[in-house]
């Protein structure tokens, strides 16, 4: 027993650290090198077994590597969000709320049909108060001078659109000549 573990000592090396890694990297952002070391020696685990022990001992580790592998990454993200891990430093659970003064984006949509006054001018970005709030905003593609006033007319993502407000004027029909 012995003798076969020292015998396929990187085989089995090979195995654990690529399954390692491939838990990791299920932890990390991105695909990194992580994963790509992971899959890499998974290759060379079944290219050893199979230069040792034949294509269906190979075929049998590709089987094996591919449930533990889901599993490990099963119960990996079932500890993340339930069990032990979910306690760690590795895992976020702060959550950052309007309480605490986070403005999500949906948040924006409150602004729209508002009024305020451009504090710079807009060519077209800029900066505008809108009701006491100092916002980043970008004007419909016309410079607007600063102090104009302005109307919030759409809201895309965290882009806020405005527009001029128009003084209101009486129509040139409205007058009547004597």
């Amino acid at each position: 027993m012995i003798e076969f573990f020292a015998a396929n000592l990187p085989i089995i090396i090979c195995f654990f650290v690529g399954v390692a890694l491939l838990v990791a990297e299920v932890f990390l952002p991105g695909f990194g090198v992580a994963g790509i070391a992971g899959i890499l020696l998974e290759i060379v685990t079944i290219v050893l077994v199979y230069m040792k022990h034949g294509g269906l001992a190979a075929m049998g580790l590709l089987i094996v590597i591919l449930a533990v592998v889901g599993i490990t990454i099963s119960f990996s993200l079932r500890s993340a969000t339930k069990g032990r891990l979910s306690k760690s430093p590795i895992i976020l659970m702060q959550r950052e709320t309007s309480d605490q003064g986070y403005i999500a984006t949906a948040d924006m949509d409150v602004f729209i049909g508002k009024e305020g006054e451009t504090t710079t001018p807009l060519r077209p970005a800029g900066m505008a108060e809108i009701e006491g709030i100092r916002m980043n905003v970008v004007s419909e593609g016309e410079f607007v001078p600063q102090g104009t006033r302005v109307r919030v007319a759409n809201v895309e993502g965290v882009r806020v659109v405005v527009r001029r407000v128009s003084a209101d004027k009486p129509a040139a029909s409205d007058t009547t000549v004597n």
